[in-house]
């Protein structure tokens, strides 16, 4: 099996769709379309150039948060891949499948449908270019090995480290949209559940970055030397980074 493809999903309730497909819309510089799917519950922002992998989702029950789709070449081959890797299907879709990874996380498997281009970086208003290019899973300290071992053994990418101990990642393929991150938390607690949140690539200039998703209706929670922790108008949590938007690596100040 190769994945051809990843797509964030951003899952809100009702109550909050318009304003996060407003926000995003505006943050990334893209066109939201139309409702999508069977029951009209999600939109697709699509770049004007290259092909679109962000889509915000309405959803009926359960907390509001992220999720990765993978489009793959061979859907079967890749839900027994799933499930050998220790994932559980919960359900089938007109077109695909719902899964659980073996820390709890949400995602789906779909066919390739094309999709080939990422996006270039787009600057919005007075700010840097900027452009999404991550998807960070948050792990509980006790599933964190088993769960990244599971994404590099289903994707087929490498796991490297990063900069600092509590982060590795996976080595994308030329042309994927996002890279995935995985994060160790500090919480023990037994009862908590892996989360996941989006990183979007600023460059150098996170303040600058910062002050036009403000002006979006953004608010600042932490600031790191590499990242700046912010909130959407829903209130989940995303950071801009320091990373250089049309080509990746890490930068230093």
């Amino acid at each position: 099996m190769t994945v051809r493809w990843l797509t964030a999903f951003v899952d809100v309730p009702a109550s909050d769709v318009v304003a996060t497909t407003t926000f995003w819309a505006r943050a990334t510089g893209w066109t939201a379309s139309a409702p999508e799917g069977g029951r009209g519950e999600y939109v697709t922002l699509v770049p004007d150039h290259g092909d679109a992998f962000l889509r915000i989702q309405r959803i009926d029950d359960g907390p509001a948060g992220c999720h990765l789709d993978a489009y793959v070449d061979d859907v079967d081959g890749t839900i027994r891949h799933a499930v050998e890797l220790g994932a559980v299907v919960e359900r089938p879709l007109d077109d695909g499948f719902v899964l659980r990874s073996p820390a709890g996380s949400a995602f789906c498997v779909f066919g390739h449908d094309g999709q080939a281009i990422r996006p270039s970086a787009t600057g919005i208003g007075d700010g840097p270019l900027t452009l999404l290019d991550q998807l960070c899973l948050d792990i509980p300290p006790a599933g964190y090995e088993t769960e990244c071992s599971f994404w590099s053994a289903l994707l087929g990418w490498e796991r490297r480290a990063a900069m600092l101990p509590e982060f590795s990642y996976l080595e994308r393929p030329a042309g994927i949209p996002l890279r995935l991150l995985f994060q160790r938390l500090d919480d023990t607690a037994s009862d908590r559940q892996p989360a996941a949140h989006l990183d979007i690539a600023a460059g150098e200039d996170l303040d600058g970055g910062a002050a036009v998703h403000e002006q979006l209706g953004a608010r600042i929670l932490e600031r790191h030397p590499f990242w700046i922790v912010m909130t959407d108008p829903a209130g989940l949590p995303y950071c801009l980074i320091r990373r250089p938007p049309n080509t990746g690596p890490v930068t230093s100040r």
